[in-house]
């Protein structure tokens, strides 16, 4: 099994930064895709971001480009996510998701294994 654990969520005023950070065990990090997704009160679960397994490819959803970076760090087990110039469109639960398959995948119905989920709230 895999087991993750994001943090680094909080309030924040609008134009201010957070970099969330997601935690992975049971399981080879580096053998692997990750992705973050982000879900608002009565929305959908959409993505954000999504990363290869050794980082080379990289997606990011139209509304934070520019805006959002993802990484990873595979001696540490640990994905990240910086999030500057937030918006108060931005506010959500942001969940970190492991995808077994090959290539990035844009869908939550793509990934394997979630994370619990960490709240971020951004103020106008």
């Amino acid at each position: 099994q895999v087991q993750l654990v994001e943090s680094g969520g909080g309030l924040v005023q609008a134009g201010g930064s957070l970099r969330l950070s997601c935690a992975a065990s049971g399981r080879t990090f580096s053998s692997y895709g990750m992705g973050w997704f982000r879900q608002a009160p009565g929305k959908e679960r959409d993505i954000v971001a999504a990363i290869s397994r050794s980082g080379g490819r990289i997606y990011y959803a139209d509304s934070v480009k520019g805006r959002f970076t993802i990484s990873r760090d595979n001696a540490k087990n640990t994905v990240y996510l910086q999030m500057n110039s937030l918006k108060p469109e931005d506010t959500a639960v942001y969940y970190c998701a492991v995808r077994l398959e090959y290539g990035l995948g844009k869908a939550p119905v793509e990934y394997d294994y979630w994370g619990q989920g960490t709240q971020v709230t951004v103020s106008s």
